[in-house]
């Protein structure tokens, strides 16, 4: 039997050391939120454990604000946002992938160089885009629908398109250079052999593409699926400016108002960022598998 020598034993015993810092670095603060949202706000600097739990904070999160309308604006547009990106994604994917027409290379590299250019130079190209998108539409009508106000049932949701619309807190995510990338490489490590199997047996493109293609690229979509919940559902930038109507704020937008509003009651703010990192909690624990995966697609060499 092959014994570790001492050197070795010292190795490991420093890489555990600075995992178990790291580790550390990420647990206390959120352990130290969590407790403190149990706190009274007067016991909150008397040390970790609160001397008498409550459970005040989670409600008053909850009264203090429109935070049950925040917290669907917030699912309902991170739900939908990844359906369709992981969709959109997919099918250029393919495209690029699989389908042979001409220039596809050079098309491809061009998508992937809108992945150099900062969302943050984006954004103002983007505000005037959906400012004037109603004004372009109502040429084609002779009403202001485009301009006007939806309602469902007695709530108000937003107008149809432009600013303070869902429109415009969905439409720009709905396609990802990044995901088809990322969805093209693991189809590029997916036997051919499978795909032309199908179309011997009859098949077209398109029932390759959903009856064989999808079903193996489960993983990656999971993956992506993941990566773009995440990434909407913490989304704050884009929401603080395309939002002007408190019924059409997501929920990190309004996590900062009550920052400002209740900036000294702490166990109240800790509770309002503990119900909003749930969602994130119950998507990283039952798709971990596909989370790590993930995280080596963009390595897999095409």
């Amino acid at each position: 039997m092959a014994t570790v020598s001492s050197q070795t034993r010292w190795q490991i015993a420093v890489i555990y050391a600075v995992l178990l810092s790291l580790m550390c670095l990420m647990v206390v603060p959120l352990l130290w939120t969590i407790l403190t949202s149990f706190k009274y706000n007067v016991d909150v600097t008397l040390g970790w454990i609160p001397p008498r739990w409550t459970f005040d904070n989670y409600t008053g999160v909850v009264e203090a604000f429109a935070f049950a309308r925040y917290y669907v604006n917030s699912l309902f547009i991170a739900s939908t946002v990844t359906a369709v990106q992981v969709s959109t994604s997919a099918l250029a994917a393919y495209a690029f992938a699989r389908l042979q027409f001409r220039g596809r290379d050079v098309i491809f590299l061009g998508y992937l160089a809108t992945m150099m250019i900062p969302a943050d130079v984006l954004m103002i190209p983007q505000f005037v885009l959906m400012k004037k998108i109603p004004d372009w539409l109502n040429v084609f009508s002779s009403t202001d629908f485009f301009s006007g106000f939806l309602f469902f049932g007695d709530q108000y949701i937003g107008h149809p398109v432009g600013l303070d619309s869902y429109f415009a807190l969905i439409a720009p995510g709905c396609f990802s250079a990044y995901g088809t990338f990322m969805l093209r490489q693991f189809l590029l490590g997916v036997s051919r052999e499978i795909e032309e199997s199908a179309y011997i047996d009859g098949c077209s493109t398109w029932g390759v593409f959903w009856h064989v293609v999808l079903p193996l690229a489960k993983p990656a979509l999971g993956a992506l699926a993941i990566f773009t919940f995440l990434g909407n559902w913490r989304s704050f930038v884009w929401p603080l400016i395309m939002t002007d109507s408190d019924s059409m704020m997501v929920l990190p937008v309004g996590l900062a108002k009550l920052s400002d509003l209740y900036n000294n009651d702490y166990g109240l703010i800790c509770a309002g960022s503990v119900l909003m990192l749930i969602p994130m909690i119950i998507v990283f624990v039952l798709c971990q598998r596909w989370f790590i995966s993930g995280i080596q697609l963009g390595a897999v060499k095409g």
